[in-house]
């Protein structure tokens, strides 16, 4: 799973992305389009979980989650007719799994913006828009072949033609596909499709030194926004934490508390995405390691154990399950099994957000 930060050019985009993903690469130059390819990094998902178990359960290392990152070329307006190499630069937008629109939200004369003024919305409906014209076009095409298989007979390609004429006809009331529900099979056909404005989407609102906590007009702007949509914002001072992210650890520390900061904005930031992308964390937990371990929210037991061996998955027995609530309570997993709190769960087992297992395979 990745998500792909995009955003009009000169938003920040890329300032972002490189203290996101610890990047001590120059910064790019204050123009359009200066990234071409895109970038991708990965960050690790700050999760305090893995301290707590720790202190009961003392390892040799700690691995956090981690979550893929694409940054992606600035996009225009009429990007979907190919201006600013648009074509292109949506392509990349199709193939990640939910995006992190960065707007910029803070006045500098010596940064300029593409529009000549600075208003976060607009900036946001620009490349709302743009996405939506992509998504037409892509449906569009699809359309006439599908329409051509139908007439055969196929059962699919009818149910094809059937959610293509349905997300179409909600495009056309100026709304993104994400505010549709679908069934399941419907998911799967528009999945199949890359369909940018069916992706989950979270807002980055990069703001100055002056507003770290985003209470200024411009954020709360894309708050209400965000809230018409059902999506969440996130307001980061990607200036400051591109320096943060240069820091070792004791002169960071030292700097986020000058900035009267708890964490990085940036560590609030990978756990929303995280979020975002539909996923949470389980742990293992022994002498070697304390490790987290990405999976969908709503995920089995089985496929948990699958994503660290697929043998574990094809040879699932059953799983041993315990909280952190429980460790924290018993102190250590013999005290938990001792006091019958350790949960033995089959293969229709749902995991849930912070479980802390040991898989038995064949």
């Amino acid at each position: 799973m990745e998500a792909g930060i995009v955003g009009l050019p000169n938003v920040g985009k890329s300032t972002l992305f490189n203290a996101l993903t610890m990047s001590k690469a120059a910064q790019s130059a204050n123009y359009p389009f200066c990234t071409i390819e895109p970038n991708e990094g990965v960050v690790s998902v700050p999760d305090d979980r893995l301290r707590r178990i720790s202190q009961y359960i003392v390892p040799k290392k700690l691995v956090p989650a981690a979550l893929k990152l694409v940054d992606i070329a600035g996009i225009v307006k009429g990007a979907s007719e190919g201006q600013g190499l648009g074509n292109k630069f949506l392509t990349h937008i199709r193939e990640v799994d939910a995006i992190l629109q960065v707007v910029r939200c803070f006045d500098d004369p010596d940064v300029i913006h593409v529009s000549g003024s600075v208003n976060p919305v607009a900036d946001i409906e620009t490349i709302e828009i743009e996405l939506m014209l992509a998504d037409i076009q892509t449906l569009e095409n699809s359309l006439s072949k599908a329409e051509r298989t139908a007439k055969s007979g196929d059962k699919d390609a009818k149910q094809r033609v059937e959610v293509i004429k349905k997300c179409l006809a909600h495009l056309t009331t100026d709304q993104p596909l994400r505010k549709m529900e679908f069934d399941e099979n419907e998911t799967k056909l528009v999945s199949s499709y890359g369909l940018m404005t069916a992706k989950p989407i979270l807002y980055v609102a990069n703001v100055d030194e002056n507003d770290l906590e985003g209470k200024g007009k411009l954020v709360q702007d894309v708050r209400d926004f965000a809230a018409k949509v059902g999506a969440s914002v996130v307001p980061v001072c990607a200036k400051l934490e591109s320096e943060i992210a240069e820091l070792d650890e004791a002169d960071r520390a030292e700097m986020l508390e000058g900035a009267g900061l708890a964490e990085p904005a940036l560590s609030a930031l990978a756990r929303e995405a995280y979020k975002v992308l539909g996923l949470q964390s389980y742990f293992t937990a022994g002498e070697m390691e304390v490790r987290a371990w990405t999976i969908p929210i709503g995920a089995t037991a089985p496929q948990a154990a699958g994503v660290i061996h697929t043998d574990f998955e094809k040879g699932f027995i059953r799983a041993e399950v315990y909280t952190l609530a429980d460790l924290e309570t018993y102190k250590s997993e013999k005290e938990i099994r001792s006091a019958g709190k350790l949960r033995v769960e089959g293969k229709g087992y749902v995991m849930q957000d912070g479980d802390i297992c040991h898989f038995l395979f064949n």
